[in-house]
This record gives structure tokens, sequence and C-alpha cells, in this order.
């Protein structure tokens, strides 16, 4: 979604091996802390920055910061910095919130309307380089009434917006005196919220201490480290020895540790789907027909069976199977057969080779996933073999992220997106040709009139049959013309010490490790004993 990503670990590390290993879990070591008061998380990625006013903590749960609002365990709106949920008047054109008394940021200052304000002008100012500013699109004014009040006026009616008020808040008097692209405050943050940064060591950890004077309540636990380990089986060999309390792992290894006592397993089902992207440039990849025969060439169940061991769901689309918004009807099994008339009557012919050609061109491109993603790795190779039984060559590579950036707009991509709370929230930003080759947005370069006017109406639609209508269209479209092969919708696993109780999953976006997972609500943990 997406979204702006957060960069795959693999990014920032050579070896994960190589990360420096935290002390183990309450050993008073370079972590320290005590058991019943310090969480060290193995997490396979880190943020490229902790600035709410370039992407940060977009869609709520940073340990940091807090929004007007928040998400519940079961992702209902709830009030956060603001009292209550917002007043909504002229028609859904104006959003009134009024904030909680005596919230300070970790400074000790107190949170005004003013750091609101700056907080959304600054995002929406042209000059930040924040690639999710298109998620605020319908925001016209945001004003100050006074210290505790701030109304937003809209340019027209958007049924989610409420939603979009997660945005983290942050500090005028700190943050409003630097580039918001490079000053100091993207990587030593401050807020409100129940954590207060530390330490970040590139590349392998970043700590966290408990805010004393958060508004919330002080947390239980007070120390809170997030190892950064690209490498799913180091982070399951950390995990099992003993140098984690908790790790994120792929199905697979999360299911190694189903009997082992003292620990637990949570699973949280997600929006978050691999796709891979089909850039429209790319003279095999952008072909309609090419596109169409491997969207009906790839087993996804298979894929769901044996790469996920179960955990997950076939993606037929970016929406799953069980979202409400989900187009009934466009399920489609693997069909071989159909995928091979697709390019037989489009003129590409079987060579000798079993691959096929059209005009001297070699039905072949080059498939792209970040190294050390064994996930990635399965679903690239499936996806792979699948495309020869059609007689496509996809060549996979692995490689760092930036190696691959550079190469989006041309080469396919094994990607992840996904975004919960609003089917606007996610595909917008994947699909609508304005943002393509923005960044992480519209990575496939999708050029299709007909979605682009469904993202409209359902971004600025109230009435729910016209929204629902759009998606519906949007998602067959998407169909007929797939600008990504959509593979599967992945459920999120960890594994975790059973010390602490109160620990929950939320429907999580793609986006996880720092912001989802069971730590999504760390600071109301309580410990067992």
């Amino acid at each position: 979604m997406t979204t702006r990503r957060i960069r795959g670990a693999a990014a920032a590390v050579a070896m994960a091996g190589a990360v420096a290993a935290c002390s183990a879990p309450g050993g008073g070591g370079a972590d320290g802390g005590a058991s019943a008061e310090s969480v060290v998380i193995g997490v396979p990625s880190e943020p490229d920055t902790l600035s709410p006013l370039l992407g940060y903590g977009k869609d709520g749960n940073s340990k940091i910061f807090d929004g007007l609002l928040a998400r519940d365990a079961d992702m209902k709106l709830k009030p956060a910095l603001a009292k209550a949920l917002p007043e909504v008047t002229d028609g859904g054109r104006t959003y009134t919130y009024t904030l909680r008394d005596g919230v300070k940021f970790s400074d000790g200052e107190p949170l005004t309307a003013d750091d609101v304000v700056f907080t959304y002008d600054t995002v929406l100012d042209d000059r930040t380089n924040n690639t999710a500013k298109s998620e605020l699109d319908a925001v016209k004014e945001v004003r100050a009434d006074g210290d505790d009040k701030v109304v937003f006026t809209l340019d027209y009616p958007y049924a989610a917006f409420a939603a979009r008020t997660v945005l983290p808040v942050v500090p005028e008097h700190v943050a409003g005196g630097q580039d918001p692209n490079t000053g100091s405050f993207n990587t030593k943050p401050i807020g409100t919220g129940p954590y207060v940064l530390t330490g970040w060591s590139k590349g392998e950890k970043l700590t966290f201490k408990a805010n004393p004077d958060y508004w919330g309540g002080v947390p239980k636990v007070k120390k809170l480290t997030m190892a950064i380990i690209a490498d799913d089986d180091v982070r399951a060999t950390r995990l099992r020895s003993g140098d984690l309390d908790g790790a994120t792992l792929p199905p697979n290894l999360a299911a190694t540790f189903k009997n082992d006592d003292g620990r637990k397993t949570y699973r949280a089902t997600s929006y978050d789907f691999r796709a891979v992207s089909l850039p429209t440039g790319n003279p095999v990849a952008g072909d309609t027909a090419i596109r169409r025969a491997l969207d009906l060439a790839v087993d996804r169940q298979a894929m769901v069976d044996k790469i996920l061991d179960g955990a997950g769901r076939p993606a037929y689309g970016p929406l799953p199977l069980d979202d409400p918004w989900y187009a009934e009807g466009i399920d489609r099994p693997q069909d071989l057969d159909e995928a091979r008339s697709i390019l037989d009557e489009a003129g590409w012919r079987t060579g000798e080779d079993g691959i096929r050609a059209k005009d001297g061109r070699p039905a072949r491109f080059t498939l792209y996933y970040p190294s050390g993603d064994k996930v990635r790795q399965d679903h690239a190779l499936a996806y792979a073999s699948d495309a020869k039984k059609a007689g496509i060559d996809v060549e996979v590579e692995s490689a760092t992220w930036e190696v691959i950036e550079p190469r989006m707009k041309h080469d396919a991509v094994l990607a992840g997106f996904g975004s919960t709370g609003d089917p606007d929230f996610g595909l917008y930003t994947l699909l609508h040709s304005s943002l393509a080759g923005d960044g992480f947005n519209n990575m496939a370069l999708y050029d299709n009139p007909a979605v682009d006017e469904a993202l409209g109406t359902g971004r600025r639609s109230q009435d729910p049959k016209d929204r629902e209508a759009a998606y519906d269209t949007l998602q067959r479209e998407l169909v007929k013309n797939p600008g990504y092969t959509f593979l599967t919708h992945i459920d999120h696993m960890y594994v975790l010490a059973d010390r602490w109780k109160d620990l929950t999953t939320q429907t999580e976006p793609h986006e996880h490790g720092f912001a989802s997972g069971p730590w999504w609500n760390v600071e109301d943990w309580q410990p067992t004993g």
C-alpha cells in the first residue's frame, strides 16, 4: 500500500547474521532492563524515517506518537488526542475535533491545536517528500479554533476522512524549525505517545523507554527493543536461543514453535497481499495478453498451501476474499488451457524451446524479489514455474532494494501492499494513473481510465451503493487487464514469550512489525506474574 513502504532491512544490512546481538531478554546486558519490564522483538525491517511528516505511522499505532483518533482491537475508530469522535457538518465537508485536556509532548511542552495544523499543512506541502499525501487529497484547509479545537474543511465529502486522522501529530516547536525532508526530527522524534525513542542503530535496533508522563497511563513494559534482523531463519534461530522475547516470522517457521513451552503463537488476518508488478512499459510484461495469461496460469491455492502453510488466502485482486467490498464472482482457478489460448490468439507462438515469441521477441522478463525474504522468494519461484507451463519465461533474481528501486519502472517485482480501513486506502495509490511511477505508488505504471473513474467515485461519493458499484467495477477491470498478478493474502504470524497478558491482534495492513503485531497495544500489556 500503500502506501509508503517500510524498506526491507535487506536494504539496510548486507548480512542479517552480522546484526549485532541484543542481550538475552532481561539479561541486563547491552539492552539492559529486567525481564519483567523489558521486551526485545525481532522484526525484518526498519523505517526509512520516524517522522510522520514523511509518512511514518500514518495508519496509526506508532509508539512514539498519537493521532487525533486511533483504532481499537476491532479496528473501530476511537478518540486519542481528541476528546471524542469528530463533529461532522456541512454535508460532510467540515470535521471539528476538540483536543484532550492536559496532553504534553515527551519534552514537557503542551499539545495545542497549532501542532495539529502544522502537521497536516506540512504533510500537504508540495515541498514535503511524503508519497502518501494523496490520501489527504480532500483537505482544503486546516485551522485552529483556539488552543483546543481543530477544524478541517474538505473540498468534497470524503466518507473515509475520519479514519485518515489517525495520522500522528508532531510538535511545531521542534519540527517547525527544520526541513521536513532532511531535519534531525526524522531520526530524533518527539511525540505524545506511550514510548520515547532512546536510540537507533541503523540496521541493528531501535530502543524505546516508557513515557512517564503519557496521558494514557504509564506502560508496564518499561523498555522496548526492536531488533532489525532481515533473514527469516536468523530471526527464528535467535528467538529459539532466547536472544529475543518475540519475533515476526513467516508461517512455516512460526509453525516450528507450535509445541514450545513458554511461547505463544499469534495469527493476525491481514490485507497484506503479494503480487507481481507488471510494468506497462515493459514490452513483454506490459502486453495485455501476457498479463491475462499469467493471471490464469498461476496456482494461487497451491501457494497458500505450500508456501504459507495454509496461513493465508488466494488473492484474486487487492481486496481479500472476506472483505465486504470484495467483488463476488471474480475468483478464478488456475486454467492453463485458457492461458495458452489467449497467447495463441494474440500471436505469441511457442518455439522449439517451449518459450513463446511474437515478432521475434521472446516471452521473457525478469522478476526481482528482495533478498532475505523467503516468502517472496518462494512466491517468485512458484510464479515462474507456473508461467513456464504457459510458455512464458520469468527469470527470477534477488537483490537489495537499492538495486531494485531504479528498475521498478521497467522490471517486474514481487511486491507487497495492502491497507486496512477503507478500500480507498491503498487502492488509489496502487492503481491511479496520476501516481504512476511515483516511488512505490502505482509501481506497474498502470493506466486504465475505467479504474481511474472508479477510484474517483469511490473517493468522492458518500453513497455506499455508488461506492460499492465503483469498487466492483474496479476489481472486474483488473481481471480484464491486470497490471499486477495478485497471488496471495498473507496471515501475519508472531511468536512471543508467554510472560505478558492482554496481547491481541488487529486486522493488519502490509506494513507490520513496528506498528502492527501483538505489540500494537504494548502500552496496555500486564505481566502474568
